[in-house]
């Protein structure tokens, strides 16, 4: 396989990219017309308290008119007041000129006074408040998980882990398509538009910080990229990469991969698979979808089964983990099960099922 060289990549990178962007999910706001009309009865609410207090203590105030202050004399003083109107040599005298004043001009110079200035205040609210939200996520983002790609291996992969009990708030999607980060965040996750093959782009996504990778590129050369420049930037993590041909799996293991899927081949034995027996090929699919049917997961040995073989566990053993290696259900060298070890098992599928979290590295070969 051929990778393409630097130039290439930051051309291709030009191409794609403008601004590696961090956009976290938004909470659902109400209508724009809805919005306003909260304003306007704020403001008109504000207008009336001031005329109450203008009216409680009209005995300091003085009418040019008639020397006396009354009820609708202290909301039209509220009204020139709070509209910043102020008093020039053209002033209402009589009273229809007043309510004019109260109940057409000064709605006008409130909703003025919203366009104008409360556009540029929301402006710089949204702004700020953003910039807040932003510092408080990465100041709290530990051991999350990082998925490359939001195409369809990357979608099918938080699901799954979603499926599992991990929070959408643990999960950071870096895709270089806005339109896919939009929808990453409109499901919740947040998202970063970028090239995943530049290190300042992973470390907006706090790859340093995270404790899984989901590695989901449409290309295997990228995939390799991305492999390197992750394994590079955090040696602990959990690195899992999917590639089209069987051929580059090794050279992703190489970069740093745990573990690498080879998706063309995986689908073409599902493929073989069910041609020799559909059957089969539904239950291998009914596995491989959680959360549906029957799962298998990982789970740790509880005090009951230390002591016993596979075959004597609560659930269907698969394989046993033990140390860094990965034992099969018959094999002698397993004997009877320790309080150490995991098992890979088949269970049922409900809504309480979840994986056990990872207390140990995935095991290598």
């Amino acid at each position: 396989m051929k990778l393409p060289g630097h130039d290439a990549i930051a051309r291709q990178a030009d191409e794609h990219l403008v601004t590696h962007k961090v956009k976290l999910p938004r909470k659902v706001v109400e209508h724009p017309f809805r919005q306003v009309a909260k304003r306007v009865l704020m403001a008109l609410l504000v207008l009336a308290a001031t005329a109450l207090i203008v009216y409680a203590d009209r005995d300091g105030y003085n009418d040019n008119s008639d020397r006396s202050v009354d009820f609708l004399d202290a909301w039209y003083y509220a009204t020139v007041t709070l509209s910043t109107t102020g008093y020039g040599d053209i002033t209402p005298v009589s009273d229809a000129a007043r309510l004019t004043n109260i109940f057409v001009i000064t709605p006008l110079r409130v909703l003025f006074l919203i366009i104008l200035v409360g556009t540029t205040l929301e402006v710089l609210t949204e702004r700020t408040r953003d910039e807040w939200r932003l510092n408080r996520w990465r100041s709290t983002l530990r051991d999350h998980t990082v998925v490359v790609g939001f195409g369809t291996k990357g979608r099918s992969a938080i699901q799954t882990v979603c499926a599992t009990g991990l929070k959408k708030e643990q999960v950071v999607v870096v895709d270089p398509s806005g339109k896919a980060i939009e929808a990453a965040t409109a499901e919740g996750y947040a998202g970063v538009i970028g090239d995943a093959t530049r290190s300042e782009v992973l470390k907006r996504a706090e790859v340093h910080r995270a404790r899984k990778i989901i590695i989901a590129t449409q290309r295997d050369d990228t995939a390799v990229l991305v492999t390197l420049t992750a394994r590079q930037l955090n040696k602990g993590a959990k690195i899992v990469a999917a590639v089209r041909e069987e051929e580059n799996a090794p050279l992703l293991k190489q970069s740093g991969a745990d573990a690498v899927i080879t998706s063309a081949s995986a689908a073409g034995r599902l493929l073989g698979l069910s041609v020799l027996s559909p059957a089969a090929g539904m239950v291998m699919e009914d596995l491989i979808q959680q959360g549906s049917g029957l799962d298998i997961i990982e789970r740790p040995v509880i005090k009951a089964e230390v002591g016993r073989k596979p075959r004597e566990a609560d659930d269907l053993v698969v394989s046993v983990l033990r140390g860094h290696r990965v034992l099969g259900y018959d094999d002698p060298a397993v004997g009877t099960l320790e309080l150490t070890d995991r098992l890979i098992t088949i269970v049922r599928a409900t809504p309480g099922t979840q994986v056990a979290p990872d207390v140990r590295p995935f095991p290598q070969d």
